[in-house]
């Protein structure tokens, strides 16, 4: 184990916050373009694993255990997030033959 952290502090902390920026913006560019509700969702999820990826970054450069107790809360948030998407999605595709946002608007009347 103290290997591990020893590998990971020695990449500078500026690599996994620009690495980490670059994956958060390709998932926020990914829900502002698309219009297929599995591509935002899987958007969502590369948003999310960054997030994770700079927490864990963060909590072996200090030394604490508080940012993976975190990553935790957030994979568990993630799980429930799909499972709820993937219901809704499965919904939308039987009653409009098609997983396009611009579906939804017809579920209104």
């Amino acid at each position: 184990m103290d290997n591990l952290i020893q590998n990971i502090q020695g990449i500078p902390l500026n690599h996994y916050v620009i690495f980490c920026s670059i994956i958060f913006s390709i998932g926020v560019i990914g829900v502002l373009i698309r219009r297929n509700v599995i591509i935002i969702m899987m958007s969502i999820e590369l948003m999310l694993n960054s997030v994770n990826l700079l927490l864990a970054a963060f909590s072996a450069y200090r030394g604490d255990a508080s940012g993976q107790v975190f990553v935790f809360f957030i994979m568990a948030l993630a799980a429930a997030e799909v499972a709820v998407g993937l219901a809704i999605v499965i919904m939308v595709y039987r009653n409009t033959k098609s997983v396009d946002i611009e579906s939804l608007s017809k579920l209104r009347w």
